[in-house]
Order: C-alpha cells, then structure tokens, then sequence
C-alpha cells in the first residue's frame, strides 16, 4: 500500500512524502513537490515491485549471473562437501544458459524460461528430467541468490522467490517381496566381493543410506550393547543406529578380521582410506537373483515398508531413517493402515466396551 503525506518546510514550501510498503518486501520512499508526481511513482513503483522490476541496485548492475555462480561455487560450495558436486554441476547448467545476463536483467520471467527447457530436457541416460530434478536443480539456483542478496548484497531480492516449482511426484517405493528378498541374499551371500552379503545385510536391517553404511568406522561401533553412531549425516545431525540380530552376528565376526591399516569397516582393496565401491557386485548379484528395476537406494525403502508392514509407526520410521519430519515418510503410510486400524479398533473397544 502506498501512503502520502503532505509537509511544510520551514520556509513554507509545501511537499509530499511518499512511502510505499508492500509485505515482504522493503519500504521504499520519496518526496515531491508536486501532488500529481507524488501519485504517479507511488503507482509506478507498487507495479514495478509486484512485477519484479523494481530492485535493479547498482551491485546488480556490476555483476553477471556467471560472476554469482563464480563466487558461489569458490566461496560457499567447499563448506557443503556432501552436496558440492552435484550443486556445481547443477549451477553450471544454469550458468551455461544465463551466464552472460547482468544480475540485474534477470527475471522471474527468464528463469521462468529455462526451467521449462530443463524440463523437457533429455538427460545423458536418453531420459526426460523428473519433477523432482527440476525442484534440485531450482534450489540450488535458490541458494546461490540467497547469498547474494543476503550476504553480498548484489540483489534486494531474489528472482527465484517468484517462480514455481514443479510438483514432485509422490516418491518411489520399490521394496522386494519375500521371494525376491531371499533370491538377493543368496546371490549377495555367493558373490565374488566377500562383503556384499553382510552390506546388504546391514543395509536391510538398519536403513542407513549407503554413503552412511560405507563411510562407516570402528571407533563409531559398539559391538557390546549393539548400535552405531552417525555422525555424517543427511540432515547434518549425529544418528543412533541400533543393530541386533543376524546384522550384529555378521558384524562381530567381520571385527574379527577387520584390517589395522584403516579406521574403515569397509576400505578399497587399492585405497584403504575410501570406502570399496560395491556397485558392480551389487548389479551382478541382482541379475543372478533377477531383480529388475531395483537400485541400492532401495534397501532403505525396504527397511522403511518392512517396518511399517510390522506395525511401526510414521514417527518411529522417520526417527529410526533419521528424518526430520514425517513427510518424507508419508509415502509408507498405506503400508501402516492395518497398524493404524488395530489402534482405532483398541481405543473404540476400550472407551464403548461397555456399551
């Protein structure tokens, strides 16, 4: 809304005080002799605002979308080790379209652009983007403007607050049945590469990602009371993981013949300070066991749908896959109806029992 106010100067000139302020957005005033001027910016300046138009600093005019993803690739991405890559190659992509634009020049409406093209993109495996690469690639973008207006001040506000993303699907739930369950550890159990079995063991029994199973150390494992402790995790906070069962049989033989020359539980035959790669045993041992449309990832989405299967709870699932919330959990919810079924059914016979 913009406001104005009428003043008198000491010497009696008469002006107008314009201040106009819009939610979200800062306040912007000026002054004018004239009343009909005074109308006329304050109109100019809410249509530019709502537009996207109206924040063109001269820190904007400087600098190039290329110098933005420049400096926030060099100054921000090696404080983010778990995302950099993937972020830098994102932010290249966006860099390969709009890197000769001033900051200035770029609108809601050219990121509006790209996006659409990113989304009938073809990606290097012959197939269309997702929804939800497109919403990846989009906060990336995101938070390199974040930075700029916030910690550099090249922008007063960010062109990406204005466009939308696209609508994620629901999530993939793949889990493998009884059958295929047994036919994978079989093969897993009789491959080639000695620790395939046990990871996948680890990996069913737990729900630890695979960067967390693999990066795993022995000062973080405690074989006694059974559990271990993550202290890289997606979310960033450290994670209780406990073990029982045949995954902490498995583990405790594994110690003892665990190598001295590395903290690792599972070093690289030619480099004992990273984790061995298990992707071409894993893919061996899921055609053997004929397993199509399967990925590692997977695993977790087999612990999780075991788990609810079993009678957990939304929130037990989410805390022991170490989500924050519930959403990302949401999509098991169908394979929890009987559990929640038989709490409906109790607290009925409970308080209409003797009706």
């Amino acid at each position: 809304m913009a406001s104005i106010t009428k003043r008198t100067t000491n010497e009696g000139e008469i002006y107008y005080t314009v201040r106009v302020r819009l939610k979200g957005y800062p306040l912007q005033t000026a002054s004018f002799e004239r009343l009909t001027d005074a109308r006329k910016w304050a109109s100019s300046t809410e249509s530019a605002i709502r537009e996207g138009r109206h924040f063109k600093t001269a820190e904007a005019k400087k600098h190039t979308f290329a110098d933005l993803v420049d400096r926030y690739i060099k100054d921000v991405l090696p404080k983010k080790p778990k995302q950099a890559l993937r972020q830098k190659m994102q932010l290249e992509w966006w860099k390969e379209q709009m890197g000769v634009y001033l900051l200035s020049d770029v609108t809601p409406a050219l990121i509006v652009q790209y996006r659409d093209e990113l989304e009938t993109g073809i990606t290097y495996r012959g197939t269309q983007r997702s929804p939800a690469t497109v919403v990846r690639y989009m906060a990336a973008l995101s938070h390199a403007f974040g930075f700029a207006v916030k910690e550099w001040g090249w922008l007063d506000d960010s062109p990406v607050r204005k466009v939308t993303k696209p609508k994620e699907g629901r999530g993939r739930v793949r889990f493998l049945d009884d059958e295929e369950r047994r036919r994978l550890l079989e093969a897993s159990k009789e491959s080639k590469n000695g620790w395939l079995y046990l990871c996948v063991i680890l990996a069913l029994s737990t729900g630890m990602r695979q960067g967390e199973l693999m990066g795993l150390k022995w000062k973080d494992v405690n074989l006694k009371d059974g559990y271990v402790i993550l202290h890289e995790t997606k979310n960033g906070e450290r994670r209780r993981v406990p073990l029982s069962g045949h995954a902490l049989e498995l583990l405790r033989e594994h110690a003892k013949i665990r190598r001295l020359d590395t903290d690792l539980l599972f070093p690289g035959k030619k480099h004992k300070d990273k984790p061995i790669d298990l992707r071409d045993a894993f893919e061996y041992a899921l055609k053997r066991a004929e397993i199509e449309d399967f990925r590692w990832h997977d695993l977790r989405h087999c612990t999780a749908s075991y788990l609810a299967m079993n009678g957990a709870s939304l929130a037990e699932i989410a805390e022991i896959l170490g989500h924050k919330t519930l959403q990302m959990v949401k999509r098991y919810a169908h394979l929890t109806d009987g559990h929640v079924s038989n709490v409906v059914a109790s607290m009925n016979a409970k308080i209409f029992g003797g009706v």
